[in-house]
């Protein structure tokens, strides 16, 4: 893998370890509160509140939108991470997936539902004090059912064995934001916290896979490469437990590298009818995935205009347009649109750092002091 961020364009500098962490959370929080506002609604019905071309931007929800429990769950992954790594930071050992399920019983609190007498009391942290964490924004059934047993599922002791919802890969990002661990220990510890809530190889393989891009992009590596990457690490880091691959998955991810490849861009109908409507694990991946790769500046929707005479070239696309562009084409179909759409804000804040988030956006974003202080705390612990 080169040490070059082939997607992004030499005149940009590249982002700072901190930069790269803030545009992960805030990106994922942008995408996921724009998806939020049309989750449950098909194309049709998007296109005939926001026309033809669907919901590109803010600007058009009167009142603006809320994050979902993508983001809630995605902050409680930080916390998890942060309690694992302040603990090694003081020469004590954790158990780092232990550390993940209390956060999220912690989260389970938060959403109505009784946490179980057997399960471990943890005293409250930081994030525990604030109440936009609190609101119940259309929770995953299996993360409530996993959690509300009570007990810590594993790999080899599964909770809901037969479900691989997104619920498990749209937290997923954080887990590539940690630097010097291994790809093999990446994978594991984004696949063991996907058995906390979900059994089925395919949950526990997508998420997986995507911390692995996370951390490819985290190292400096272009989106076309770092995708191919992690798909090709799949064989390794599964068949050691004695799974195989996930076959729907591996289809799924195939298919949008060569969709994105070979153009043109896809349509809502088409896009859901190649890659699914994002609801289960690798379909909220593989249409995340396509969307920041088809409009890459060197993917299909590339098509700079001429320059304006006397005004110099442009890059092909610059961070902030591919983020819209990504968005918007993640948001705008009939399926999970705020999962598919954080993941891909996910993507491209860690490629591009803060740099690709839209002013504008950010400043209609819920609560952007509770994110950046996760944000904060993780790059903090993590180094410069």
């Amino acid at each position: 893998m080169s040490s070059e961020p082939a997607s992004t364009p030499a005149t940009i500098p590249a982002p700072t370890h901190a930069s790269r962490i803030h545009g992960c959370l805030l990106g994922g929080a942008l995408g996921d509160s724009l998806g939020y506002a049309v989750e449950f609604e098909d194309i049709s019905a998007i296109r005939g509140r926001f026309g033809p071309a669907g919901l590109q931007d803010f600007s058009a929800l009167d009142g603006g939108s809320h994050f979902s429990d993508d983001t809630q769950l995605t902050l409680y992954t930080v916390d998890g991470l942060l309690e694992a790594l302040e603990w090694a930071n003081t020469g004590v050992g954790a158990d780092t997936n232990a550390c993940l399920w209390l956060a999220y019983l912690r989260w389970l609190a938060t959403q109505g539902v009784p946490v179980p007498e057997a399960a471990p009391f943890q005293p409250p942290r930081w994030i525990d004090a604030h109440e936009v964490l609190k609101h119940r924004r259309a929770p995953g059934n299996a993360c409530l059912s996993g959690l509300a047993t009570g007990e810590m599922g594993t790999f080899y002791r599964p909770v809901n064995p037969d479900s691989k919802g997104c619920g498990t890969v749209m937290r997923s990002a954080p887990f590539g934001l940690v630097p010097y661990i291994p790809a093999d220990a990446v994978y594991k510890l984004s696949a063991d916290a996907a058995s906390l809530t979900h059994g089925h190889p395919a949950a526990r393989q997508s998420s997986g896979v995507f911390s692995l891009i996370i951390q490819a992009l985290a190292s400096g590596n272009g989106l076309r490469e770092a995708a191919e990457y992690a798909l090709g690490r799949l064989d390794e880091a599964v068949l050691h437990k004695g799974e195989r691959p996930d076959p729907d998955l591996v289809a799924r991810l195939k298919a949008a590298l060569r969709l994105s490849a070979d153009g043109p861009v896809l349509g809502p109908e088409e896009l859901v009818r190649e890659l699914g409507e994002g609801w289960v694990a690798e379909e909220a991946l593989a249409v995340a995935l396509y969307a920041v790769l088809a409009t890459a500046p060197d993917g299909p929707a590339a098509a700079p205009a001429a320059p304006a005479a006397g005004q110099p070239e442009a890059p092909a696309a610059a961070p902030e347009a591919h983020f819209r562009a990504a968005i918007a084409l993640a948001v705008n179909h009939s399926g999970d649109s705020d999962s598919t759409a954080s993941i891909a804000g996910n993507v491209l804040g860690t490629l591009y750092g803060e740099q690709c988030l839209p002013a504008a956006w950010l400043e209609a974003l819920e609560a952007p002091e509770v994110i950046r202080g996760m944000a904060s705390r993780l790059a903090a612990v993590t180094g410069p």
